[in-house]
C-alpha cells in the first residue's frame, strides 16, 4: 500500500537516504527544508518539495495547507531538520551573555521548534491507525557537547516524544527516537572536522567506522514499517557503539 510519508530536513543527508528509502518503496514523499534550490535538486523520483522554515508558526502553517491538499492524510512524519549551527550566521557581538542567548535560542529553534511545530501542525492528519512519528536526537543528547545548546535541544525532544506516544497511542499512532552517533556525508559539521575528530570519533565505536546517512535512513525506514507496530515510545540508538546501552 502507497503511503504519504512527509520528512523535514529532506534534501541532503539522513533526511535524503530516508526519502530515497521511501520511494524506492513507491512511497509518496513529501521534502521539506529551508532552502528550495536544495531540495529541488535532492532527485528524489516523483517527491513533492516546499520550502519553508520549520521554526516559524507561519510557515508551518503553510506546510498543512500544503499536506491537506496534496496529501490529506500523513502516514509517516520524520523530523530530519537541524543541526549545531556551524552553517548559521554567527551572532554579532562580543558581549559573552548575548553569545550564549544566540547559541541556546539558535539551537532549540533548528532542532526542537522545527520538530514539534511541524508534529503539532499534522498530528490530526496522522493514520488513524497505523501513523509513525519519527523524531532525529544525538548521541550529544546523552553526553553534552560544547555550549550544550544543541545537546539540550535535542534532549529535549526525548521527552516531547514520551509524551506523544501516550498522546497517540490509543489512535494506533507510534512514536520514536532514533538517535545516531557520528555520521559522514552530510552537512553537519560543515568545515569544522578534522582528521584527528574523525578518527576519535571513529575509535569510538565498536564496529570501526562511522555510520552513513543509509545506516539511519535504514533505522526509521524499519520503525516505520508494520513490523514495529508494537514499538512506541523508544529512543534507539545508532552508533556503532560508541555509547553502550540506556
Amino acid at each position: 500500500m502507497t503511503r504519504n510519508v512527509v520528512i523535514s530536513g529532506g534534501g541532503t543527508g539522513i533526511g535524503l537516504a530516508a526519502a530515497q528509502a521511501f520511494a524506492a518503496d513507491g512511497d509518496r514523499v513529501l521534502l521539506l527544508g529551508r532552502r528550495a534550490e536544495v531540495l529541488e535538486r535532492a532527485g528524489v523520483p516523483y517527491a513533492l518539495v516546499y520550502a519553508a522554515d520549520l521554526s516559524k508558526p507561519r510557515a508551518v502553517r503553510g506546510v498543512e495547507r500544503f499536506v491537506a491538499r496534496e496529501f490529506g492524510t500523513v502516514d509517516v512524519l520524520i523530523h530530519s531538520a537541524g543541526g549545531a549551527g556551524y552553517l548559521e550566521p554567527k551572532v554579532d557581538s562580543d558581549e559573552p551573555l548575548d553569545v550564549v542567548l544566540h547559541n541556546w535560542t539558535l539551537n532549540f529553534g533548528l532542532n526542537t521548534l522545527t520538530a514539534v511545530l511541524l508534529t503539532e501542525a499534522l498530528k490530526d492528519r496522522l493514520a488513524d491507525p497505523g501513523g509513525r512519528v519519527l523524531f532525529l536526537s544525538s548521541i550529544a543528547a546523552y553526553r553534552g557537547s560544547g555550549s550544550g545548546a544543541y545537546a539540550g535541544s535535542k534532549a529535549a525532544l526525548h521527552p516531547y516524544a514520551h509524551d506523544l506516544a501516550r498522546q497517540l497511542g490509543p489512535r494506533g499512532v507510534t512514536v520514536n527516537v532514533v538517535a545516531p552517533g557520528y555520521v559522514e556525508d552530510t552537512e553537519f559539521f560543515g568545515d569544522v572536522m578534522d582528521e584527528e575528530r574523525r578518527a576519535r570519533l571513529v575509535a569510538e565505536t565498536s564496529t570501526g567506522r562511522a555510520a552513513t546517512p543509509g545506516d539511519v535512513a535504514a533505522t526509521l525506514h524499519w520503525l516505520a514499517s508494520h513490523a514495529a507496530s508494537h514499538i512506541t515510545s523508544q529512543i534507539i540508538q545508532v552508533n556503532g557503539g560508541a555509547e553502550r546501552g540506556h
